[in-house]
């Protein structure tokens, strides 16, 4: 009972999570923009994913972990599901060391008053959305491959 409840909540914290950094990837793409727009768009989505993602990440974190410890003797779904947390571990690197502190930059940005290396850092933000994008989804490919593995053994 303790590992069903612990996977549906880890499935279900890990769909919001790579669906979120999905979704932005599809629909926030900020290359092209103009720095008024960029400024707009990105902190209007920095205001309301900036805490509550990062915080369902580690807790997906700590899901996975517990699933790991808690299917021990399993090693068809411990090795997944570890390389799975490790994946959603360097998700949340580059979110905390790459995104997050341009995004703490662009937050104090005005439409008015471009910096002159706001392109620059436009680009940055995107190449570690994609590093967090890319490891997420594989991270969550693993923790997917390991469910359905205990389904079918």
């Amino acid at each position: 009972m303790l590992v069903t409840a612990t996977r549906f909540l880890q499935l279900y914290i890990g769909s919001l999570v790579v669906g979120t950094m999905f979704a932005v990837w599809v629909g926030y793409d900020p290359r092209g923009l103009t720095y008024a727009t960029f400024v707009e768009q990105h902190q209007n989505a920095v205001s309301g994913l900036n805490t509550l993602i990062p915080a369902l990440g580690a807790l997906l974190i700590l899901l996975t972990l517990l699933l790991v410890y808690l299917l021990r003797e399993q090693s068809g779904q411990r090795w997944p599901l570890l390389a799975g947390a490790l994946c959603f571990v360097g998700a949340g690197l580059a979110t905390r060391l790459g995104c997050q502190p341009i995004n703490a930059l662009v937050d104090t940005w005005t439409t008015e008053d471009p910096p002159s290396d706001w392109q620059a850092l436009r680009a940055d933000w995107w190449h570690y959305h994609l590093l967090r994008l890319g490891s997420g989804a594989i991270g969550f490919a693993l923790v997917l491959w390991a469910a359905l593995r205990s389904r079918t053994r």
